[in-house]
């Protein structure tokens, strides 16, 4: 992934911070067929492996588990975006000089993949990704025992697991760091006032100052 300097993210805890807020990636695959990709909500094992593991599953009629593989894995993850106006820019006010952006974040991950359809293991990730995702639940969180023992059995049937051990990561995060204060001042005053909530959201990440 192509990153200027002033956005780059090099630090791995930070990195898995942006992967664990995103909580799906888009898993990519080069396969003798062609490309192929299949978004996923993941789970981060961070302990596992030098850079950290990811966990997910995909439908067992997904072709993209059966295709044979030409290289390395990648894991897709993105963060809050949005358009960013040149008419926020104090500079476009006194000189004209801006054009459009774009800020985001982003990480890739790569690695080897590995497919699986061991029911125990399987099991696993399904309750970890359960867990991770209801935690906000409260009293109202479900989790897989829930459910009964056979129903869950038949479901695991229909699923494969997705191991990929991270071996390499990319990280961007572009929030107008390269413009002066008033112009993230403007940034911040324009991104508060959009109609679309990531916008707003966004809002809370550009540095001020």
């Amino acid at each position: 992934m192509y990153t200027p300097p002033s956005f780059q993210v090099l630090d791995i805890a930070d990195l898995h911070r942006s992967m664990r807020e995103a909580r799906s990636a888009t898993l990519i695959t080069a396969t003798q067929e062609g490309i192929v990709g299949t978004m996923l909500p993941v789970v981060l094992d961070e302990r596992e492996g030098c850079m950290g593991t990811i966990y997910a599953h995909l439908a067992r009629a997904n072709p993209q588990w059966k295709l044979a593989r030409t290289g390395e894995a990648m894991a897709i993850f993105t963060g809050p975006q949005a358009y960013i106006s040149p008419s926020w820019y104090v500079t476009k006010q006194e000189r004209g000089e801006a054009v459009p952006t774009w800020n985001y974040v982003a990480v890739h991950a790569y690695g080897p993949v590995d497919f699986f359809d061991d029911a125990d293991r399987l099991l696993e990730v399904v309750t970890r990704l359960t867990d991770a995702h209801e935690v906000s639940a409260g009293k109202d969180r479900w989790t897989v025992s829930d459910a009964p023992a056979d129903f869950i059995k038949a479901e695991l049937k229909g699923i494969v697991g997705v191991r990929l051990q991270i071996t390499r990561l990319d990280g961007t995060r572009k929030m107008s760091q390269n413009r002066n204060a008033a112009d993230r001042a403007g940034v911040i005053d324009g991104l508060s006032k959009s109609d679309r909530d990531e916008s707003r959201r966004m809002a809370h990440f550009i540095p001020k100052g």
